[in-house]
């Protein structure tokens, strides 16, 4: 019995959620009342208008399923109500049956051109009227709910891309620094790369390396190294210069940049603003063997990629420059134009 009642609760909610209603529009209440009576057995809502300049005003508040127009009404002709229905968008796709007291050909022609869906002689056969009216309902409802389907469908289509972008950006960064990772800058490389060959541009890339990073985290622990890998990668990003150019966590300690369009001087010129801007953060550092602040070794290279060439190139020259600058003493920046641009 419970199932059962609840099963029937279910019914009722489909019914509301779906519910047909009916809207006269005609100035005669005999012929209103006799609607009304005819379709009192039914399990559907019914309502009436007799003013048809307040028609459209009363459709609108009601949503009907289908309207019942009279052809001829005092200061506005029923052909012209359709007119007015068909202008509106929400009233557009309701279904209408013109109900004139004549079954005359012109008229019913031109009652189907202005958008009418059907034409009855009034007052129709009870059977007749109400098969007309759950026809034309239920086409009208089935098309709602293919809608609202369609509807709800794009709509989740557009949260799920959304979601999948938001993953998406948050799979290619690094969890600690929030910086791009190493991912990201495989695929920003390898992207940039082919763009430099099709347009016959320089690519340059920057890699660093915090100075005395093992004994950093001896002294002040690893919860205090994170601290330190975030204010580098915070500090770094700062200095970039253009929105084009991608600052990532290559690994470990050490951070990469990647810069398009960009000759060896202009490289040259943002890698001493990265090492300058991570000095300027002054964070200490009482376990570093060149100062006693963090400071970063800095390796610089610039290619001009050609076909059949592969990033690999640039970065063993900047891994090589990178080496350089901390075997000559560190906190230094050091440069190797591989090919000239």
């Amino acid at each position: 019995m419970i199932g059962q009642a609840k099963e029937n609760e279910a019914d009722v909610e489909e019914r509301h959620a779906f519910r047909i209603t009916v809207f006269l529009v005609d100035d005669q209440a005999m012929i209103a009342e006799a609607v009304r009576r005819a379709l009192a057995e039914e399990d559907l809502d019914f309502y009436y208008c007799q003013d048809p300049t307040e028609a459209v005003k009363k459709a609108l508040e009601l949503e009907p399923t289908i309207i019942l127009q009279d052809l001829v009404m005092p200061e506005i002709d029923g052909l012209t109500m359709v007119r007015f229905y068909r202008a509106n968008p929400t009233l557009a796709q309701v279904p209408i049956i013109v109900l004139s007291t004549k079954e005359e050909p012109e008229i019913k022609s031109k009652a189907f051109e202005y958008g009418a869906n059907d034409y009855l002689v009034k007052l129709p056969d009870k059977v007749e009227l109400i098969a007309r009216i759950r026809y034309h309902s239920r086409a009208y409802i089935n098309q709602m709910e293919r809608d609202e389907a369609f509807r709800a469908l794009e709509k989740s289509q557009k949260e799920l891309a959304a979601a999948n972008k938001i993953l998406e950006k948050l799979s290619s960064l690094d969890g600690l620094t929030g910086v791009p990772n190493r991912r990201r800058f495989d695929e920003v490389l390898k992207q940039e790369w082919q763009r430099a060959i099709r347009h016959s541009t320089s690519l340059s890339l920057i890699m660093l390396d915090i100075d005395f990073f093992k004994p950093y985290n001896d002294t002040y622990g690893h919860q205090g190294g994170d601290e330190c890998l975030k204010r580098v990668a915070k500090a770094l990003e700062s200095a970039a210069r253009r929105e084009t150019d991608t600052i990532a966590r290559y690994g470990g300690e050490e951070f990469a940049a990647i810069l398009p369009e960009t000759g060896s001087k202009g490289a040259r010129e943002v890698a001493e603003a990265l090492r300058a801007v991570v000095e300027e953060e002054n964070i200490p550092h009482e376990s570093s063997k060149v100062s006693d602040h963090v400071t970063i070794s800095v390796g610089v290279a610039t290619w001009l990629p050609e076909r059949g060439s592969s990033p690999e190139a640039l970065l063993g020259a900047a891994d090589e420059a990178l080496y350089k600058s901390k075997e000559n003493g560190r906190n230094r920046v050091t440069s190797r134009e591989v090919k000239s641009d």
